[in-house]
């Protein structure tokens, strides 16, 4: 409920997507929308003017959207699509994952390393576990996530949980309940669409996520 009474339909908000057909919630699609210059941009913040054109946050939805010509379809105009959209979809939901985790450590939210995430998870002050998807799958298969629908986040690797933490790399870590580890649990879910990160962390054919490295690009979001 927000203030007044009002019911907060932020979540509930559905959308279609073009390349499926299906719709769904906000938080399970992309958004983007036509550009001045008649590209296509990826609107992750849902901030830019125009009309919205949701895509599913899957690799393969994106990535049909864009050689069946469905975005020309959807802002019912011509239109022109990066090569690399879904990369460029890819990168920026890494870029705003890591600026949460750092912003959450920051303000007293999070912990790394496995003794101290244990210890979050053990006294049952953990809502998510957060763990490379890069790292030793026995190890990480030592720690228990927390109760519940997608607590368990895998779709980072150890550098960029390193660079949340100002590490060089960091593979166990945990976020105490809060607004921001709510909104890291959506960013997490779309960027495991991107990257099909399965529950033990590993990439399809034995990859590797690409590591956001761009420092610029991890500027503190509280700034």
């Amino acid at each position: 409920m927000t203030r007044g009474g009002r019911k907060d339909t932020d979540q509930e908000s559905e959308r279609r997507c073009i390349a499926t057909g299906d719709s769904g919630p906000k938080c399970g699609l992309v958004r983007f929308v036509l550009g001045p210059d008649g590209m296509i941009w990826p609107d992750l913040g849902e901030k830019l003017p125009g009309r919205g054109i949701w895509v599913s946050a899957d690799r393969s939805a994106i990535e049909k959207a864009a050689k069946k010509g469905l975005f020309a379809r959807g802002a019912k105009a011509a239109v022109k699509v990066p090569d690399d959209l879904a990369e460029q979809v890819e990168a920026g939901l890494a870029r705003r994952l890591v600026d949460l985790v750092s912003l959450a450590r920051k303000a007293g939210q999070a912990v790394c390393g496995m003794e101290k995430t244990k210890a979050e998870l053990v006294a049952g002050k953990a809502a998510l576990l957060l763990q490379a998807s890069d790292g030793s799958a026995r190890g990480k298969t030592a720690l228990r996530p927390p109760e519940g629908a997608n607590t368990h986040i895998l779709c980072l690797s150890a550098q960029e949980l390193g660079m949340a933490f100002g590490r060089e790399t960091v593979i166990h870590a945990a976020l105490t309940p809060g607004g921001i580890a709510k909104r890291i649990r959506l960013e997490a879910t779309r960027l495991s669409g991107l990257r099909s990160a399965n529950l033990t962390g590993a990439m399809p054919n034995g990859a590797t996520p690409k590591v956001v490295t761009n420092a610029k690009t991890l500027r503190d979001p509280a700034q």
